[in-house]
């Protein structure tokens, strides 16, 4: 069944809203085609170098070295979670904060046994600036209960504190700039355990390239800092469970797992 893209303007905001755009990134329409056919136009020479001293901030592709590149913000200087919730706040090296309501820095208890690593915030987590709040977030709830966990005995943080508009994926770029960041939170909260929720934290946290169906529920090794390496657990994560419910059985596999590494700290 197709979907007519309708003329008038109350219409095309239903429209719009059916087909998932949540987020307006300009203050009005922008013809694409005709900035394109004006571009070819007023081209500049091939033999003319362009200016490089101007770039644009909401391009992180084209943006000046980041601030941690750079050194105006150090990481590894915080001395508590605080601290470096501070320095992010401060951070104006990452494209997504332009585009994000709010930080959503952590949620659970630091010093927790475990700290759970997902993807990035949705629109719940946007909105309350704490990760794993919405349907995904409760959905990890049901599942931590499940193995006898709760928020007061877990540490929870993403790879990327912002939004992603429309709730993309990160890209490698936005992961790499905001993981000095992320390890540094991870050294600071201190758990025995990493478990990564979904390919994008598994890949950008602990360097693991194959496929999410392939390495979850394989106890891998994460080289945090210097002198810090911890035990990490790749797990699917709770959304794609929510698209999948099929996959639910593997699921629990894996929580079965991270239940039976608890069972040992707790009797070491």
């Amino acid at each position: 069944m197709t979907h007519p893209i309708p003329t008038d303007g109350l219409d095309g905001l239903r429209w719009q809203a059916e087909m998932g755009v949540d987020l307006a990134l300009d203050e009005g329409p922008r013809d694409r085609f005709a900035e394109a056919a004006a571009a070819e136009t007023a081209a500049v020479p091939a033999a003319i170098p362009l200016p490089s001293s101007r770039v644009d901030a909401r391009r992180p592709s084209q943006a000046a070295p980041s601030a941690v590149q750079a050194g105006e913000i150090d990481p590894g200087k915080a001395t508590d979670l605080d601290e470096l919730r501070a320095m992010l706040e401060a951070f104006d090296g990452c494209g997504l904060k332009a585009t994000a309501t709010r930080l959503a820095f952590a949620d659970g208890t630091p010093g927790a046994p475990v700290m759970f690593v997902g993807e990035g915030p949705g629109a719940e987590e946007d909105r309350q600036g704490k990760p794993f709040v919405g349907p995904a977030g409760r959905l990890l709830d049901a599942m931590m209960a499940e193995i006898g966990l709760d928020r007061t005995r877990c540490y929870i943080a993403n790879v990327v504190p912002w939004r992603p508009p429309g709730n993309r994926t990160p890209t490698p770029l936005e992961i790499e700039t905001c993981l000095p960041f992320l390890r540094r939170q991870i050294a600071l909260a201190r758990p025995r355990l990493l478990v990564t929720l979904g390919a994008p934290a598994m890949q950008g946290l602990l360097g693991v390239k194959t496929g999410i169906m392939q390495a979850r529920g394989r106890w891998v090794d994460c080289a945090v800092a210097p002198g810090l390496t911890l035990p990490a657990l790749p797990m699917l994560h709770p959304a794609f469970l929510l698209r999948q419910p099929a996959q639910k059985r593997a699921a629990w596999t894996d929580w079965r797992t991270l239940a039976r590494a608890l069972q040992k700290l707790d009797g070491a």
